[in-house]
């Protein structure tokens, strides 16, 4: 016997796959939607503990930057300090500046000059006197820049003829003025250093030097 299915079949079978889709859909949603939470929780997670670290990091880095400041500061004061230190050094050394400037005086100052005047303003003298000629005037400053190691930078400002007058006998000499600077303590001894000391035949000249200008005290230049 032949049966014949009369119902709408395709009808529901329809319906059974729409319902299928359906479900399907909604599981591909709630699917979907706890893969959406779970990679939110994780990056969240992630996130919370770089800025936990990026705080860590600004706060090292504002300890850091006090630390520099501070040695910053430290460096300054141990500036000052050495700065202070070297000008009290300075004041101590420039007291006996006046025994080491007429000393060298005494070393540098040639035969035939003689000295009217010194007057010392810091580390700048003022030399006046009288010469036998010129020549003798450009010795002592060849002597002056080369050869003095407290005594630099002799400046010739004025020379002239003039009559010097002794024992009612004028004589015809130079007058001149220069200017030299002084060394401080430190400074003579760091060229002292930088030279490695002078031989035998220049100590022996500087003697003679010195002993002939002793000697000629009161003389006529």
């Amino acid at each position: 016997m032949i049966r014949i299915n009369l119902l709408p079949h395709r009808e529901a079978k329809r319906k059974l796959k729409q319902k299928a889709f359906v479900a399907m859909l909604v599981l591909g949603a709630l699917l979907g939607g706890a893969v959406v939470l779970l990679v939110g929780g994780w990056n969240a997670s992630r996130i919370a503990i770089q800025e936990q670290r990026n705080l860590a990091l600004k706060n090292e880095n504002a300890k850091l930057d006090k630390k520099i400041k501070d040695i910053a500061n430290l460096k300054e004061e141990i500036e000052a300090l050495k700065s202070r230190q070297q000008a009290v050094e300075d004041l101590q050394g420039d007291r006996n500046q006046p025994v080491y400037l007429l000393d060298e005086l005494v070393r540098q100052t040639p035969d035939g000059v003689f000295l009217k005047s010194v007057k010392q303003d810091g580390q700048r003298v003022t030399l006046n006197g009288y010469a036998q000629s010129q020549e003798r005037v450009a010795e002592m400053l060849r002597n002056l820049s080369g050869q003095s190691p407290w005594l630099e930078q002799p400046d010739l400002t004025e020379v002239k003829a003039a009559t010097v007058t002794q024992n009612k006998l004028a004589r015809k000499a130079v007058e001149f003025t220069l200017a030299v600077n002084i060394k401080r303590p430190r400074e003579a001894e760091e060229a002292e250093g930088g030279e490695g000391g002078e031989g035998g035949e220049g100590g022996n000249k500087k003697g003679l030097a010195a002993s002939a200008l002793a000697a000629k005290d009161g003389a006529t230049p």
